[in-house]
């Protein structure tokens, strides 16, 4: 290797490396304030700040305006290490992703949006979707929208304005977030820190030039903007669980070395213990292996140029929805194994629970997915907006 060739070698690797180190040092952060988080019932903006400044919120940028447009399966694996640490944290960051599909917006529109830089913070109450009126150059949009994740920590806020595209893709208005009425209403079980409250807008004006169909065609002629944007949605919420039940896994693992509440064996020293830990591993390492080779499979046709077909995309959104199935179900097999001690509400497991189980709660998890799967298996139309 020419020594040129070999410096810049040894740079990138150092660079990495620190990359990795203040990566990890924002994991430690997540941990030692998600009780904060949930408290607040939000990721606090200066948490938002040190997402950013570890690329998360570049990471769906396209590379013409400064971003990393990282591939998928890259990204997912970030949010997953961050779920791990906190399941509020992970869904907050997941939006990330927003960018695959913001590039449905004009240009001209994108070039503003990143002129102050590539890390833009999007959050959206996409539903339910409010009638706008059309007016000139534009709307005049009114209604309150619902599960806005992350909204006190966006730049930009998006809402539902009708469904303007083909397979009844919503249409979407989006504003500066000093425009738009937070309503703090996030009152929940789980992922309470991901803030999810109500926005509201009162006769707000939306030029047509920063609306788009979500899941519309890009303006962005970039790999990533290639990969189809809903599916994507969905993987980047579906792989919290992933990272919830790592983290349950892990605190069964710690729990087993000691003594039981009532001096009973050691959880180590139990066989069904033993045995169900064994099957709880194998499950989550099932469909996290189906999850990640879908994502793969699809972008290396990407890269190739070719065409993806329904049954690819349908893999993407039966992977998204199976993971977070399993995912949920390896929290609750941990739960069961660590006994009476895991009913106290600062127990680690009462966390993971509670968010896994939301998780599954949301719209694009639900079992309608499998209806769409089958389908597309059966070679019959499935629902508008499954593909």
């Amino acid at each position: 290797m020419p020594r040129s060739a070999a410096a810049t070698a040894e740079k990138d690797t150092a660079s990495a490396s620190r990359h990795a180190a203040e990566f990890q040092r924002v994991l430690d952060e997540v941990r030692q304030r998600r009780e904060a988080f949930d408290a607040a019932c939000h990721v606090p903006r200066d948490m938002i700040e040190r997402f950013k400044q570890v690329g998360i919120y570049r990471a769906a940028t396209p590379r013409c305006f400064g971003g990393d447009a990282l591939p998928p399966a890259e990204f997912l694996r970030l949010i997953e290490r961050i779920a791990e640490a906190d399941g509020s944290a992970g869904w907050v960051a997941s939006f990330g992703s927003a960018s695959t599909y913001l590039a449905a917006l004009p240009r001209e529109t994108l070039a503003e949006l990143y002129a102050d830089g590539p890390d833009l913070v999007f959050a959206g109450g996409l539903f339910p979707i409010q009638p706008a009126e059309p007016v000139q150059g534009g709307w005049s949009v009114s209604g309150t929208w619902k599960f806005a994740s992350g909204c006190k920590g966006a730049d930009v806020l998006g809402v539902g304005i009708g469904l303007g595209g083909p397979g009844g893709k919503p249409r979407t208005a989006l504003l500066r977030a000093r425009d738009v009425e937070i309503v703090e209403n996030w009152e929940v079980v789980g992922l309470k820190g991901t803030g999810s409250h109500d926005l509201r807008l009162e006769q707000a004006f939306v030029a047509d030039a920063w609306t788009f169909i979500r899941g519309g065609p890009s303006s962005i002629d970039e790999p990533l903007y290639r990969y189809p944007t809903i599916a994507y949605a969905a993987q980047v919420l579906a792989v919290v669980n992933l990272g919830l039940a790592r983290a349950a896994l892990d605190e069964i693992v710690r729990m087993a070395a000691g003594s039981g509440v009532t001096g009973a064996p050691k959880l180590a020293e139990r066989a069904y213990v033993r045995i169900e830990l064994g099957k709880a591993e194998a499950q989550l390492h099932a469909a996290r292996g189906f999850f990640y080779d879908a994502t793969e499979q699809v972008w290396a046709s990407i890269l190739a140029g070719d065409a993806l077909s329904p049954e690819q995309v349908s893999l993407l959104r039966l992977s998204a929805v199976h993971v977070s199935r399993a995912g949920a179900e390896v929290v609750q097999r941990a739960y069961s194994l660590a006994g009476t001690s895991a009913i106290y509400l600062r127990h680690p497991l009462q966390r993971y629970l509670r968010d896994a189980l939301v998780v599954t709660q949301h719209a694009f998890l639900s079992d309608g997915m499998y209806d769409g799967a089958g389908a597309v298996l059966l070679d019959v139309p499935p629902f508008p907006g499954y593909l």
